[in-house]
């Protein structure tokens, strides 16, 4: 059954980013500031990110990670410690001057990211092989200053987690770097119902300081990608300026090997872009801070009574239920709880209860049933598990859609200006390369995937011997 367009959002086919834009708005996720680039993450907003990062921290703390905080601070002598890492950085670095009316004697970074200062903990807390391995992470926020912003993809101020490790060996960190990947991938696919390709960056586009940069990159509605999550192998690039060292079991002094992982509140954005439609949010049940609404038809006592026996019964079986037994027209909840992209929405009227039934409508496509009463608790559950596996399998189904493979610059470019999405492509391992390809609308490599697929023998570029199969693509 088709949901009816709500007249108050452009179509995502007519203009995708004011499409995104009027979410934001109507949805009622995010309010712009006087400061530009930071935003205030509106109740809704807030709300699915605590339940991203609750899923999230539980999945850290199962495998062994303790949460910490970093100071906001670093100073400039710290960041300049890793010459590769502050070069990445200092075009959008923030920085503290005054302390009051007071010149401060060294300037004061906010910090964009932390592993300067864990670091510079790390150095004054480990001593010996024993210490190791150190797995924290924190939950906080940083501060980029973006050129250009918008709600959620890249703001001025952003909340994230970013998780640190140091190990005592070179294969411990890099089988770390690689779970967190996974644990991201899981998340993902399990939670966000998003479908996402994984992989290793190539050396022109991993992180700053970083040995190597292992990333997820998504594919939203518009065929445009989004960096996802990235978890990164640093080696002793960091633990080297930094002196981070411990006496090894032949007790000689080696140097530790480290990682650092991370996603953001850019997560909100990729749920809006690839799950949403022309009328509103639509919100994996697993996620959602609410999973059912229950919107009663006509307020009468009967009504009233049996929306709240509803409530409960699904209460009872943990379902993240709301009731709204307001005295707005039944069209105008329908409209706020789809724009809100509420999985299930029960409808109880007066004839509903005199026939010993409820409605129920499902999000994610729109469909209607009669339930009995007896049967409402199961037919949730079915169906929450139902709407979660049907949207990940759409969103899988759009991704699949919008690959392709290229064997020439001109189905690139055909592609890119008509319908653009993943690109599949051979790559020789030159920079130049990748920069011709960055003429093509700005496209830039996703990443090299773990199983690559061998299309050609040569480069799509300059026509020698390819090294990799790479996935191209624009970006967010």
């Amino acid at each position: 059954m088709a949901i009816i367009k709500n007249e108050k959002i452009t179509s995502r086919d007519v203009d995708f980013a004011q499409w995104y834009t009027d979410i934001v708005k109507q949805a009622h996720l995010a309010h712009y500031t006087s400061v530009k680039g930071c935003l205030v993450f509106e109740p809704y907003a807030y709300a699915i990110w605590e339940n991203m990062q609750a899923v999230l921290d539980k999945m850290f703390k199962d495998t062994g990670h303790e949460n910490v905080y970093m100071p906001l601070f670093i100073p400039e002598g710290l960041l300049k410690k890793e010459a590769e890492h502050v070069e990445g950085f200092a075009p959008e670095v923030a920085w503290v001057t005054h302390g009051g009316k007071n010149q401060l004697e060294e300037k004061l970074c906010v910090r964009p990211t932390s592993e300067t200062l864990f670091c510079d903990y790390y150095s004054t807390i480990v001593n010996s092989y024993r210490d190791l391995p150190k797995l924290y992470n924190q939950w906080c926020s940083v501060v980029r200053w973006e050129k250009s912003t918008r709600p959620f993809l890249r703001t001025r101020e952003f909340l994230w987690q970013e998780g640190h490790t140091i190990h005592e060996t070179a294969k411990e960190a890099e089988e770390e770097t690689l779970r967190m990947l996974n644990i991201y991938k899981k998340f993902f696919e399990e939670y966000l119902a998003i479908p996402v390709l994984v992989g290793k960056k190539t050396e022109k586009e991993k992180f700053a300081g970083a040995e190597y940069t292992l990333s997820l990159e998504a594919l939203m509605y518009d065929g445009v990608s989004l960096q996802s999550a990235t978890s990164h192998y640093f080696g002793q690039k960091f633990s080297k300026p930094f002196n981070v060292k411990f006496v090894d079991r032949n007790n000689k002094l080696q140097y530790v090997y480290q990682t650092s992982w991370g996603c953001t509140t850019r997560m909100i954005g990729a749920l809006i872009m690839v799950h949403g439609d022309d009328n509103g949010l639509v919100i994996p049940p697993k996620i959602a801070p609410k999973q059912v609404v229950i919107a009663s038809i006509r307020n009468d006592e009967k009504v009233i009574e049996v929306v709240k026996n509803i409530e409960t019964k699904l209460k009872n079986i943990n379902i993240r239920v709301q009731s709204d037994i307001s005295d707005k027209s039944a069209g105008f909840k329908f409209a706020e709880y789809e724009m809100k992209g509420v999985p299930i929405r029960i409808e109880v009227g007066p004839r509903d209860i005199a026939n010993g039934n409820v409605v129920i409508a499902r999000r994610d496509n729109g469909a209607k049933e009669i339930v009995k009463f007896e049967d409402i608790e199961n037919r949730v559950l079915f169906l929450l598990d139902d709407i979660q596996k049907n949207m990940y399998d759409k969103a899988l189904k759009h991704t699949k859609e919008r690959t392709y493979t290229c064997n020439n610059l001109e189905e690139v470019k055909n592609i890119m200006q008509t319908k653009p999405g993943f690109v599949k492509a051979m790559w020789c391992g030159n920079p130049e390369c990748e920069l011709k390809m960055k003429e093509i609308r700005g496209m830039k490599s996703r990443c090299i995937p773990f199983e690559e697929e061998h299309i050609a023998d040569t480069c799509i570029v300059c026509g020698k011997k390819a090294k990799h199969m790479v996935y191209w693509g624009i970006q967010y």
